[in-house]
């Protein structure tokens, strides 16, 4: 069940975004991210923040697990615009995470693929694809594009070294 456990920490993110989506092109760009991740529920809830320095939002992402379906559910939150209100919905098979979504993209239906690989104590990728032609797993016809967003997850740093503070905490009060 503590499929996201791995991702508790600090991470450098260095993103690969797709300029423009569905369209042919291949025109990136690259920008820098960190992000915070931490675990809930005894490893059956994950959260993170990414913070882009170098872009006009940022994110946050919250992931729950239903044990019954032994699935995951990843909810993408942006600091503009709010949360995106369609998870993708998967889960991990040795060692990689895979989960799917239907969507649209500027008013464009679109399958969504989300990928978690290449899972290390010091690293990972992610990444992001859409098919515009109706692509299904196991299914031949339809394609996937380039990812759309993604890239690789680098330098864990412990959670503790982040959140640790001299400040006094307040006390909160319920009626």
């Amino acid at each position: 069940m503590n499929d996201f456990d791995f991702f508790v920490g600090t991470w450098d993110v260095a993103n690969r975004r797709l300029l423009k989506r569905g369209v042919g092109s291949d025109e990136w760009e690259e920008f820098p991210g960190r992000c915070v991740a931490y675990g809930f529920f005894d490893g059956a809830g994950s959260f993170d923040t990414l913070t882009l320095p170098t872009k006009d939002f940022d994110g946050a992402t919250v992931r729950t697990y239903d044990a019954e379906r032994d699935e995951w559910s990843i909810y993408w939150i942006n600091s503009r615009r709010g949360l995106d209100p369609v998870p993708v919905v998967g889960r991990f098979v040795d060692g990689a995470g895979t989960f799917y979504a239907d969507d649209t993209d500027d008013g464009r239906p679109i399958r969504v693929r989300f990928t978690w690989a290449g899972i290390t104590s010091g690293s990972c990728h992610w990444e992001q694809a859409f098919s515009y032609d109706g692509a299904r797993p196991g299914r031949p016809t339809g394609s996937w594009t380039p990812p759309a967003w993604g890239g690789p997850v680098t330098n864990p740093r412990p959670v503790a070294s982040v959140v640790a503070s001299s400040a006094p905490m307040r006390q909160m009060e319920f009626p």
